[in-house]
């Protein structure tokens, strides 16, 4: 019962993460520049490779946005990771502290450093 909850959790958030992506237009990049040297280049790099200052204490990686890993992630996955964080990481999530134009912002901006790029 326990998974079937978590489940139903993890598909709900991707699902409203998905709509609220498409209600809220297209990336500002300034902005996005700006909140995430701000909240995650600490971790994640000015660059997005995963190497910012923080990192080396950090137990579980930051994710390498020039990763073929993490390139091939929907832009409804990256808010969801930024808005709920990532289990089992330091990645906490930002939704009480970031509107959800922000982390569109941010998502952009993460788009920008390294373009979407689906397995074919």
């Amino acid at each position: 019962m326990g998974r079937f909850i978590i489940l139903c959790s993890i598909v709900t958030i991707m699902c409203v993460s998905s709509w609220v992506a498409a209600q809220v237009g297209p990336s500002n990049l300034k902005r996005g520049q700006v909140l995430y040297a701000q909240h995650c280049a600490r971790c994640h790099g000015s660059n997005g490779n995963g190497l910012g200052p923080d990192a080396q204490h950090l137990i579980v990686p930051p994710a390498n946005f020039n990763s073929p890993g993490v390139r091939n992630k929907t832009d409804a996955e990256l808010l969801t990771a930024i808005s709920s964080g990532v289990l089992f990481s330091a990645m906490h999530g930002w939704r009480d502290r970031l509107s959800e134009r922000e982390m569109m912002d941010i998502v952009g901006y993460v788009r920008m450093l390294s373009p979407f790029n689906p397995i074919s």
